[in-house]
């Protein structure tokens, strides 16, 4: 899976209409610079394959800025929204050890009902377990790692990893059940996006040509 399908599709969705560079912006307040491979290059062209792939419509509003080609604003299809949620709740499943796609899906979780939202995050226990149980086969945590020499603490760290994980996905599940968070149709999202002109604390200020399409 890639997070940058998800992260893009999820900040148009937030939009409704929106330009490259406001999802530049949005990815970048989010700093998923620095968890993802969600850079401007990489940005910019998800969009336009996605657009080429019925995901978006991109729409021709205006001249660019710097007098070249008309710039473009996306919108989210029936098919792109069905993929994002796809992503989304096969991100929230999936257990792996790469960060991006759960960093990204917990970003987006509330755009799906609580209920919906619990039921996938005790999948995701259900299969931590099981990778787990995969890696006990071959690794007894009460031995050490030293069993298996330095190669060991590989294991070892698969293991405490996915016990943590497992820890912090279980709080999750609790506090969703104990009522925290706004989730879809339960009143006024949170709102995580810049508004049209906010400054970007966050900008990374890297200049890409594509940044006035």
């Amino acid at each position: 899976m890639s997070a940058i399908r998800l992260l893009v599709l999820g900040a148009v969705r937030m939009h409704r209409r929106a330009h490259g560079y406001q999802v530049r912006g949005d990815l970048e307040y989010w700093g998923a610079h620095e968890w993802s491979n969600a850079k401007p290059g990489s940005i910019y062209h998800a969009l336009k394959q996605m657009a080429k792939q019925g995901l978006l419509h991109a729409h021709e509003i205006a001249p660019s800025t710097v007098g070249g080609p008309p710039r473009i604003e996306y919108e989210i299809t029936a098919k792109g929204t069905e993929e994002y949620f796809r992503l989304l709740r096969e991100a929230l499943t999936t257990y792996d050890q790469k960060g991006d796609m759960k960093t990204a899906a917990v970003g987006f979780v509330v755009d799906l009902p609580r209920a919906e939202a619990v039921a996938l995050l005790k999948e995701r226990t259900r299969r931590i377990e099981e990778w787990r149980g995969s890696v006990l086969e071959h690794y007894v945590p009460e031995e050490g790692p030293e069993q298996l020499g330095h190669i060991g603490e590989i294991m070892n760290m698969w293991v405490h990893t996915a016990d943590s994980e497992a820890e912090w996905t279980q709080g999750l599940i609790e506090r969703i059940e104990g009522g925290a968070y706004t989730f879809a149709d339960e009143g006024d999202p949170f709102v995580g996006v810049l508004a049209e002109g906010q400054e970007n604390p966050y900008a990374t200020g890297e200049r890409h040509p594509e940044d006035d399409r």
